[in-house]
């Protein structure tokens, strides 16, 4: 779909901090994301400006990412361990 891939620096922080095993599946997500964003959308919330985000529960994490169609860019905004704390 040609879109762009644009990842939050806190997010390459916290990709730091993982296992290398874990980094591989993550970046691996993040490029099936940027190929097909919607296929891999688990469910939706919206941000505080009501912006549809998406969430993709990838192995122990939860991936929140924007698909802006009009700029083709996906923007990853927040990568967490699925079971803890709020995506926000």
């Amino acid at each position: 779909m040609n879109y762009r891939l644009l990842v939050d620096f806190e997010v390459v922080e916290f990709m730091a901090t993982q296992k290398r095993a874990d980094q591989i599946l993550l970046r691996k997500r993040f490029l099936e994301i940027r190929d097909w964003p919607s296929r891999y959308s688990d469910y939706r919330e919206e941000d505080e400006t009501g912006r549809p985000v998406e969430i993709n529960v990838c192995g122990k994490y939860a991936i929140k990412y924007w698909d802006d169609f009009a700029d083709r860019h996906v923007k990853v905004l927040h990568v967490h361990l699925a079971d803890h704390g709020s995506l926000r």
